[in-house]
């Protein structure tokens, strides 16, 4: 049975009684055809009214819908020849990271990306998403191969967090970690950073150091869970929807904020809905960004790369004296 969110349950009333009308109608032979178009117009409708105006824990919610897409889903839609890859060479092979080269457009590319799993089995399988120590090294060996050979790098992102267990610690959690990042900022190809889903803490920034990031339209991209959040900040899960609201981590506000160079929009109600318009529409931005991209000198590259991480966030210098006036609005 499909996941079915509060704000959607009007459209999908709406839904069932199309179906019974159209079911009645069948039945009793009568012609209902004005009836039910007219109820499909209305559900057309509630959709751009809802789906339009999401509230930021609705868009938390689509993110982590049991049915969204993960990187296996867009594999076959968006590359050719893929070839996977595994293991860190070092201690396991970590099924919450997946990767290898492939085809894109005719160009060879090296490919990294979190994996959750479909339903609690595989999800239990791949950790949820959350890479031990393991699945960054793999997905650091991959990338400095990409480099080597001179492969452009794309990375998909979609992850609650890295592992946290003690396990994950014991083997060097946030070494690992930083590797990634270290290597991503060093690197003279161009690298395409995707958020598809959830973008968690350092677990997601590990595959985020990109020349581009791009986020679809029900994604987010955060420090800190939204629950976590509200954990820390009011002792209180229960408050994750406020907290969701004051992060401004959405789609919308990643691209205001100079986070996110672009959004990649998304069928209405979400990537499940429609999954080869969703794939499309990632290959489409991906591929007019690799262009441009490819035209850059190795140099360049790395240093745009490097600048577009200085940016990132406002500060403002204030005198000793004005400290005391000072006001902070936590909600902006």
């Amino acid at each position: 049975m499909l996941q079915l969110f509060d704000f959607e349950k009007p459209i999908a009333e709406l839904e069932q009684k199309i179906t019974e009308l159209q079911k009645f109608s069948t039945d009793k032979e009568i012609d209902l055809t004005q009836e039910v178009a007219i109820l499909e117009k209305k559900v057309d409708s509630l959709k751009k009214e809802i789906y339009g105006n999401l509230e930021p824990w609705q868009k938390v919610q689509i993110a982590r819908h049991s049915e969204r897409p993960n990187f296996y889903d867009y594999v076959p839609l968006l590359f050719e020849d893929f070839i996977e890859l595994k293991g860190d060479r070092l201690f396991a092979d970590d099924r919450s990271i997946a990767g290898g080269i492939a085809l894109f457009h005719g160009t060879p590319v090296t490919v990294v990306a979190q994996v959750k799993g479909k339903g609690t089995k595989e999800n239990i399988k791949r950790n949820f998403g959350m890479p031990h120590p393991e699945g960054y090294r793999k997905a650091l060996r991959l990338m400095d191969q990409a480099e080597k050979f001179g492969r452009p790098i794309l990375t998909f992102i979609d992850t609650p967090g890295a592992a946290c267990d003690l396990a994950a610690e014991e083997r060097g959690q946030g070494e690992a970690i930083a590797r990634c990042l270290l290597g991503m900022a060093g690197y003279h190809v161009p690298v395409i950073s995707t958020v598809i889903g959830e973008g968690g803490s350092g677990g997601a920034l590990a595959l985020g150091v990109g020349n581009v990031v791009l986020i679809l339209e029900n994604s987010f991209y955060s420090v800190i869970a939204p629950e976590s959040c509200a954990s820390i900040l009011w002792k209180d899960t229960a408050k994750a929807k406020e907290a969701a609201a004051a992060l401004k981590f959405t789609a919308q506000d990643l691209f205001r904020l100079g986070v996110a160079d672009e959004i990649v929009p998304e069928p209405l109600g979400g990537a499940h809905k429609n999954l080869r318009q969703t794939a499309e529409e990632v290959s489409k931005v991906i591929s007019k960004h690799l262009v441009r991209l490819r035209s850059e000198t190795p140099e360049v590259l790395r240093e745009n790369r490097y600048q577009k991480l200085r940016r990132i966030g406002v500060y403002q210098d204030v005198s000793e004296k004005s400290l005391g006036n000072l006001e902070i609005d936590l909600t902006k």
